[in-house]
């Protein structure tokens, strides 16, 4: 696949409106989504931003089982104590079928404010099949370039991903608001390393990985 090299310009697009100071690109798409041109944490599209693992809204050092909100692994068995949607793997038999994350612990809306908030799975897979997209690289970083038939574009830079206290680089990994549902230690995302994404991705949720915040159109 070729590289593309994305010229200064590309991927960060002026806002129609200031929203708590943080841009945004309209891609056109049929869901009027509108997506941020950086992640949680960034102040440029080629800026990784802040790492969170699923449902929290801090960053932290380490991200492991031991320190995560929301469950632990112990005893060789998962015992979730929010967003899980089979008992078997519930603290002492929990479930709560919560499939997406609520507003209080949505890394987006925690810290960028009231209508900002994960993408969920569906809409990830919206941008993915709607907007035409390709490897590119901004800037030196690596990552995946979306322009759309309007001329608006996203850039993605792979940022890696933090876990059990060792940082992996060189992939795309980015955190929707979807559980798992089958297995809902994970959670979904939008994924994609050196040579493709992959429109559907889960991560066990105590990873550090970032968010790419969305709005929608008012």
């Amino acid at each position: 696949m070729l590289l593309l090299t994305v010229a200064f310009a590309a991927g960060c697009n002026k806002p129609e409106e200031p929203t708590q100071g943080h841009e945004f690109v309209d891609l056109g798409l049929p869901s009027g989504t509108l997506w941020a041109t950086c992640n949680v944490g960034a102040n440029a599209p080629e800026e990784f931003g802040d790492y969170f693992s699923w449902g929290e809204t801090s960053p932290k050092e380490i991200y492991s089982w031991k320190n995560y909100r929301y469950g632990r692994f112990f005893n060789e068995r998962y015992e979730l104590n929010k967003y899980c949607t089979d008992s078997i793997l519930g603290l002492n038999g929990f479930a709560d079928d919560l499939t997406v994350l609520e507003p209080s612990d949505d890394a987006a809306t925690a810290n960028w404010g009231s209508g900002w908030r994960t993408p969920t799975i569906s809409e990830w897979e919206e941008l993915f099949e709607t907007v035409p997209n390709e490897r590119a690289t901004r800037n030196g970083v690596e990552g995946w370039l979306f322009t759309a038939p309007n001329g608006n574009s996203l850039f993605l830079p792979a940022v890696g991903y933090y876990w059990e206290g060792s940082f992996n680089e060189g992939l795309g990994l980015y955190w929707s608001s979807s559980v798992n549902v089958e297995f809902p230690y994970r959670a979904w995302g939008f994924h994609f390393n050196t040579d493709s994404s992959h429109l559907c991705g889960s991560s066990d949720r105590n990873r550090g990985q970032v968010v790419r915040a969305v709005r929608l159109i008012k």
